[in-house]
């Protein structure tokens, strides 16, 4: 079952999303919400594993709140809009969905979303992933691939797949930064930026919002810079 959350500035737009959610099964509707932050609210107290958001909403644009949130879900974007969607993709949505869109063109952005959330159950079912101990199972070009948490850099979102950055090559995943997210070990691995997550043991340096790994130079954005501060230990002050 996925949790869904219907944000939507528009009453109108809400309410034919949620009939389009009645008709699949594997959608459970949460919540529907008519700004930002009150879907802020209900993200921070319930599971919620897909947003359909819109873009132009007051105050809080549904790009910007995408922004605040530290570990966001899955998002598929409903907007009347078309000039949003590459800073959309920017932010690892599954989908972009421009009003009016049809049913079935609604299911096809929910079975791309499918494929992306990966909890854990699901994941050992299909095996597209697999943490298993000290290492994840990575299927990449239809070939599973065993990837030592050791030797991982660092990894990239990339539009609608991930990076895998390790020390000899790099893989590209179908599974979005975040459903990886899930998979790795806090005590090895730290998010520092909505787009990419790092191996501690293989920062070399950190100058200023950069960290130096390898020959790579990654940013720190000052939403996960305090984290990574208190995961490695420094006093930030």
């Amino acid at each position: 079952m996925i949790n869904c959350l219907i944000v939507d500035d528009a009453p109108v737009a809400r309410d034919i999303l949620g009939e389009y959610c009645k008709l699949l099964p594997r959608l459970y509707l949460t919540g529907s919400c008519a700004d930002a932050f009150e879907a802020r609210e209900k993200i921070q107290k319930m599971p919620v594993d897909l947003i359909f958001l819109d873009i132009n909403m007051p105050i809080l644009t549904g790009i910007e709140l995408i922004k605040t949130l530290k570990n966001p879900p899955q998002v598929i974007f409903t907007t009347a809009y078309k000039e949003f969607a590459t800073d959309a993709f920017d932010l690892g949505a599954c989908d972009y969905l421009v009003k009016p869109f049809s049913l079935e063109r609604f299911i096809i952005a929910i079975d791309r979303a499918v494929e992306r959330i990966a909890p854990r159950d699901m994941l050992v079912e299909s095996k597209p992933e697999v943490y298993q101990n000290n290492h994840l199972l990575i299927r990449s070009d239809g070939i599973i691939n065993k990837v030592n948490f050791d030797q991982v850099l660092f990894l990239e979102a990339s539009r609608n797949y991930t990076k895998v950055v390790t020390i000899q090559e790099l893989f590209l995943s179908i599974l979005s930064l975040s459903s990886i997210e899930k998979l790795l070990p806090n005590e090895i691995f730290s998010r520092v930026h909505r787009s990419f997550i790092v191996n501690r043991s293989k920062i070399t340096s950190l100058q200023g919002n950069r960290i130096f790994t390898g020959k790579s130079e990654i940013p720190v954005s000052n939403n996960y810079k305090r984290f990574l501060f208190e995961d490695l230990g420094i006093n930030a002050k």
